[in-house]
């Protein structure tokens, strides 16, 4: 009860205004986890109530601010992509994956169904409802018309599709994906969707037609283990899968596969190797590059022989004709998770769970370097994302 009031009051202090216009204002989301933690012991868990929502004003894209905080559940558990804006930068969609309960002294998660609904354009945001959608919702993704959303649940094994009329979000359908799905990436014509199905290092395809979803398992990709980063390009074309490994952080080198999904049956095309547990990727707005943040051995224990202290955010280089090479690389801090373009796409923000910070980096031609810019967070980023492609 403490730590939520304190963030309540963190929430009043910080909580800006937003100016009544038509133009909505160019923000960021940050899911703050305060229930997980990466020790030099191994990772933790404590008690439920402090996790909170930030809200980050990208106004001057160069040095991100922090505009407010709301007192919010959300979870690490759920990849870095459980939450995301409206195309119109109006609506922000944060999924709760899990809560804890308590076994004796000890903390374990249990599948959260919640989607928090919150309105960016009221002075400061604020929750506007809470839904049910499915068992552990993870990674969720909005399509260009701002009308629907999908959402991958891990311990449901199902993908829930969302209708969003203004400010009111309603479930339309859920159907079974066979595994466990982590997250979800919707083509640019919005006629078909991708699901990373992390336990059994796959990507499924959905078909998309008005309200209805379908899902068939023969065009199931093989990919790698650990799947959780999954991203279209502007085109449509070509979408990436990151995947972290069968044991994230144990120093072994993982990849980013390239999928060709532009035919009738998507296949991955190439596979390319970016490191040790890439835990999120972004495609930049004109589809030229990719930003992949890399945990390395940050999250495994001290005394493991796999341990780093850092991460890194990397570079990829995509061409048109479907080859993605790296090309650039920056040191991070400790436990990288989410990573998000600019809209500008000038700029990379990457999300350091253990540092409690925003890293800031500088897109010049093919390389990538740090900005020295880091926003301090009253919290774990666990999560980041921006506004959906329009």
């Amino acid at each position: 009860m403490r730590a939520t009031a304190c963030l309540m009051v963190l929430a009043l202090g910080l909580g800006l205004g937003i100016p009544a216009a038509a133009q909505a204002p160019a923000f960021l989301l940050v899911g703050l986890d305060g229930k997980t933690f990466f020790e030099a012991a191994g990772d933790r868990n404590g008690p439920n109530g402090a996790d909170a929502l930030a809200i980050v004003d990208l106004a001057d894209e160069a040095r991100p601010r922090l505009a407010h905080v709301l007192p919010l559940d959300n979870s690490v558990y759920g990849p870095p992509t459980n939450l995301q804006i409206t195309p119109d930068g109006r609506l922000g969609l944060v999924a709760s994956s899990v809560m804890m309960r308590q076994e004796g002294e000890a903390w374990y998660a249990q599948p959260d169904d919640r989607l928090h609904v919150v309105d960016l354009m009221a002075s400061p945001p604020r929750l506007v409802d809470t839904i049910r959608v499915g068992q552990q919702p993870s990674g969720l993704a909005i399509d260009r018309t701002g009308t629907r959303a999908l959402i991958a649940n891990r311990a449901g094994r199902s993908v829930t599709s969302l209708t969003i009329e203004g400010q009111v979000v309603r479930v339309s359908a859920t159907i079974g994906v066979g595994d466990e799905a982590a997250s979800v990436a919707i083509a640019p014509d919005g006629r078909r969707a991708l699901v990373a199905k992390n336990k059994v290092g796959k990507v499924g395809v959905l078909s998309l037609d008005g309200s209805a979803l379908t899902y068939d398992s023969v065009l199931d990709m093989p990919v790698g283990p650990g799947t959780y980063g999954l991203e279209f390009t502007p085109d449509g074309a070509m979408a990436l899968a990151g995947n972290t490994g069968p044991a994230p952080s144990d120093g072994h080198a993982d990849t980013v596969s390239v999928i060709r999904a532009d035919r009738a049956r998507p296949v991955v095309a190439d596979q390319v190797g970016v490191g040790d547990t890439p835990e999120a990727l972004a495609v930049a707005p004109d589809g030229r590059h990719a930003a992949v943040s890399v945990v390395r051995g940050a999250a495994a224990p001290h005394a493991s022989p796999s341990y780093t202290p850092t991460g890194t955010v990397l570079l990829l280089a995509i061409d048109p004709k479907g080859v993605v090479r790296r090309v650039g690389e920056a040191e991070a801090g400790a436990v990288t998770q989410g990573v998000v373009f600019s809209p500008s796409g000038r700029y990379v923000y990457v999300g350091n769970y253990v540092d409690r910070t925003l890293g800031v980096y500088r897109v010049e031609g093919d390389a990538i370097s740090d900005t020295g810019f880091k926003l301090a967070l009253p919290g774990q980023p666990g999560s980041l994302r921006g506004r959906a492609p329009r």
